[in-house]
């Protein structure tokens, strides 16, 4: 397997379009702006060998075709007619091998922020769009609490040390609810410090791993008793099964 490393790359407001990337090669997730990858494919003097799209929004996808109009790269995406240039649609479980990196990876859906979101997972990474973020998850705009619920149990499933690429930096925002949804949890401060610290350097809080997320994001812990009392309290009446919990502090978070 050929050496690489994940490199981040700023689109818009505070979107990330990850990098995967070594020497000479490059493949992007979620390239919602063409410029950034462009700008640096240029500087760093790399070849496009892959695009990889979670989910069809434009700011993850915004930027496909002006990529494959310079190069033309296989593009792996959801069973979804509305990103139009993905050439490899694939369904839960499916398999393939990342082009020059030969890294294996297998796609998982994960609706829940929209109907047709997938994750891709390999290698120890897990490439997560819009759906589980550092502390935080996304927005129901196409899903169900229900679906939400299942694709975050599912994605928390993975080993714990497997590293969390998410699309947005949303990470301090998510850490204030966070510690508002469960104010005793003792991990909530000191990983808002470090994350804190880390922005004022100019640097992302991302990656994520799985095992700090089961320990701080309240979407993963919405069986634990402290998360359940905030979302009854909230709703003013006992809510006792996880997806009304996660239905409840979704909506709380919506309006925070």
């Amino acid at each position: 397997m050929a050496a690489y490393q994940v490199v981040p790359l700023r689109a818009f407001a505070d979107n990330y379009i990850w990098t995967i990337r070594d020497a000479g090669f490059a493949a992007v997730v979620d390239p919602g702006d063409a410029q950034p990858v462009l700008d640096y494919l240029a500087r760093e003097k790399l070849q496009l060998v892959a695009i990889l799209n979670t989910h069809h929004h434009a700011d993850h996808v915004g930027g496909n075709a002006a990529l494959l109009a310079r190069t033309k790269v296989p593009v792996y995406g959801p069973k979804d007619e509305r990103i139009a240039e993905v050439s490899e649609r694939l369904a839960d479980g499916a398999r393939f091998t990342l082009p020059h990196f030969n890294i294996a990876m297998e796609t998982l859906e994960i609706p829940g922020h929209t109907r047709s979101h997938i994750a891709f997972h390999g290698d120890g990474l897990l490439f997560c769009g819009d759906t589980l973020f550092a502390a935080g998850c996304g927005r129901l705009f196409e899903g169900t609490p229900r679906q939400m619920h299942d694709s975050l149990t599912r994605l928390a499933r993975l080993p714990d040390a497997t590293r969390v690429y998410c699309g947005h930096e949303y990470t301090l925002s998510n850490l204030k609810f966070a510690r508002a949804a469960e104010p005793d949890n003792p991990r909530l401060p000191e990983l808002e410090a470090r994350m804190q610290a880390l922005r004022e350097r100019g640097q992302p809080t991302l990656p994520s791993t799985i095992a700090q997320e089961k320990a701080t994001n309240p979407f993963l812990r919405v069986a634990e008793p402290a998360i359940i009392a905030s979302a009854s309290g909230r709703a003013a009446k006992k809510l006792s099964d996880p997806v009304s919990v996660l239905a409840e502090i979704r909506d709380w978070k919506n309006n925070f």
